[in-house]
């Protein structure tokens, strides 16, 4: 296949600042390095996906260790259950620093930190890397992370939603306190800024007030790129107001395309440039030269995974304690009312699962949680894996991929050597890095 238009996808890397990826059973793999606590270790991926001219990498977080299942973290702890999360900001600091084009992205909740907080921390990245942040927008999971804040419990779905809306309005309110042109470094003067160009925000709404003005200078990007997932109905419509880049999980192109229209519809409607939106799923990579070798490497990944996995991973993200079940026993309306977590990840679950009340064992299989299935997985050789991404990407159900890990840092080096040069040949993907900013990479319009 061809590529007759002058679209070109976009590629983005998900990491985790963690003992593994996304994928759990990654750490048990022979060939993954255990440098999860050396700056180093990121520095070294970050080369390499500049090395095959990503646009970004962002870094998912957790502001608790998985401690719903059986009320405990023991199980999580033993098996390495994502239970390491480091702090984003030296990470991507230090990625910023072995780089010179890569976009970073770190999470942040707009449940447990005010809006100035993030709004400077932002900014401040974004001067610091020449304008290369993203923000990956959440709105957190559970009562674990909840406590860890000092909150009793976790706020329910929409509720965190309508937080969010006026977190995000704050914020952008923030950047835009200071003008273009406000820093006038005039020593002949003595003028530093123009006042008139920095601004009050005397935002005054039901979940915050912020006076500002923000202490930090309007960024090169105004605001940094935002990363959003919300799959849910209220999670979309949030999405349609602020996301830019939307990271999605879909079984098919025919789910994720009429996830990709609804959402451009939706922004459309919300007075956005339906281009302003850019949907990319999920995906895992498993490739080799030959057919064989790929499927010999798909096996043995694909057996690192153990149903404590599963479990441990499915309490957290429902933020339901899974262990009060047997894994065969289907599921109440009233206990699938109660989970507070992913709304737009249990209506995936009944709705693969192909009955509205799921067992504990519907769960594990309709997820993938902690198991390869959680995202598509792409294996076989160069020309298998590019056909793959080519069919998804010429049919219009994504506008590019987010690649995760099965092991590290080999998972992105394989696809950096042998899938790249492919879609480049293809035309699917671009040779060199634009000038400017992740924003005028990525096409987005500057606030």
């Amino acid at each position: 296949m061809a590529d007759n238009t002058d679209r070109k996808m976009l590629l983005v890397a998900f990491l985790q600042a963690s003992n593994c990826s996304n994928y759990t059973g990654s750490w048990r793999h022979p060939d993954t390095v255990p440098g999860f606590l050396d700056l180093e270790f990121y520095q070294g991926i970050a080369a390499t996906l500049e090395q095959g001219k990503f646009h970004l990498a962002f870094i998912d977080d957790r502001l608790a260790m998985p401690d719903r299942f059986g009320d405990s973290f023991e199980e999580a702890v033993e098996h390495g259950v994502r239970v390491v999360k480091l702090d984003l900001v030296p990470i991507i600091t230090a990625m910023g620093l072995a780089t010179k084009h890569l976009g970073l992205g770190a999470t942040y909740s707009t449940t447990y930190y005010p809006p100035f907080h993030v709004a400077r921390l932002f900014a401040s990245l974004d001067h610091f890397t020449k304008g290369r942040v993203a923000w990956n927008v959440v709105t957190s999971l559970n009562d674990s992370e909840a406590r860890n804040f000092g909150v009793a419990e976790h706020l329910e779905h929409d509720d965190r939603y309508d937080v969010a809306d006026e977190f995000m309005q704050a914020t952008a309110e923030l950047w835009d306190s200071w003008e273009d042109g406000a820093v006038l470094l005039d020593k002949q003067t003595g003028r530093f800024a123009d006042p008139a160009k920095v601004h009050r925000v005397n935002h005054s709404g039901e979940s915050f007030q912020v006076r500002g003005p923000l202490t930090v200078p309007r960024s090169p990007q105004g605001h940094p790129v935002r990363i959003q997932a919300g799959q849910s109905p209220r999670g979309r419509e949030f999405a349609a107001r602020w996301g830019e880049l939307l990271f999605v999980i879909y079984p098919t192109p025919e789910a994720c395309k009429a996830y990709r229209d609804d959402l451009r519809s939706r922004a459309e409607a919300a007075g956005r440039d339906p281009d302003s939106v850019r949907v990319a799923p999920a995906v895992y990579v498993v490739v080799d030269e030959t057919e064989e070798k790929a499927q010999l490497k798909l096996e043995q990944i694909e057996s690192l995974a153990n149903q404590t996995d599963s479990l441990t991973l499915l309490s957290e993200v429902f933020n339901y304690d899974f262990s009060q079940h047997p894994v065969d026993e289907s599921l109440s309306d009233e206990i699938l009312a109660s989970m507070t977590g992913l709304r737009g990840f249990l209506d995936r679950v009944i709705g693969l699962s192909g009955t509205k009340n799921p067992s504990v064992n519907d769960f594990i299989k309709a997820s993938g949680r902690g198991t390869l299935s959680e995202f598509t997985v792409f294996s076989g050789t160069p020309v298998q894996v590019a056909d793959q991404m080519e069919s998804w990407f010429q049919a219009e159900a994504c506008d590019g991929f987010v690649l995760a890990a099965t092991h590290m840092p080999g998972a992105y080096e394989d696809f950096v050597n042998l899938v790249v040069p492919e879609l480049q040949r293809r035309g699917l993907f671009r040779r060199e890095y634009g000038e400017g900013t992740l924003r005028d990479n990525l096409g987005f319009v500057r606030p």
